[in-house]
């Protein structure tokens, strides 16, 4: 299936087809279910230049080894979300992203190319009052030209 070579091109190293289908089946039942608290904005690369400026905290959402490939957008608070396998433990992670960052003034997440944030992003909405995601991630950030550091 092409969507989960993608996926795990992505970072879903260890996805295999029936996980990725029971993941699409608990975002659709959430979702549908759970009603959002505010809307995601998907953003491009100026956006998150401007948002940068204001001060807006960025959360870049990948796993250390994908920091170290590409390098972060400056001042990225770094907090996986999933592991390798495609783990993960959204009640940790907000708690501990509540200790890192103001929960209660809107936030950016980024990822490599815009999946994992979009998922994350979505479920974060009814959580937060604003989250921005960045619509092609840390890749179509150093694709414009930005700079990246050193995690």
């Amino acid at each position: 299936m092409k969507i989960v070579e993608k996926l795990r091109s992505c970072g879903f190293r260890k996805l295999t087809e029936p996980s990725f289908w029971l993941l699409v089946l608990v975002l659709l039942l959430i979702s549908i279910v759970v009603p959002a608290k505010a809307e995601v904005i998907n953003i491009d690369n100026q956006t998150l230049l401007e948002l940068l400026d204001e001060g807006v905290p960025v959360i870049d959402v990948r796993r250390a080894d994908e920091w170290q490939s590409t390098g972060i957008v400056e001042g990225s608070t770094l907090l996986t979300f999933f592991d390798s396998a495609g783990n993960y433990n959204a009640k940790q992670w907000l708690q501990t992203l509540s200790g890192q960052v103001d929960t209660s003034k809107p936030l950016v997440l980024i990822c490599m190319v815009g999946g994992r944030t979009s998922m994350i992003s979505k479920w974060l909405g009814r959580q937060l009052d604003t989250v921005y995601n960045v619509e092609n991630g840390i890749a179509g950030w150093i694709t414009a030209g930005n700079k990246t550091v050193a995690p």
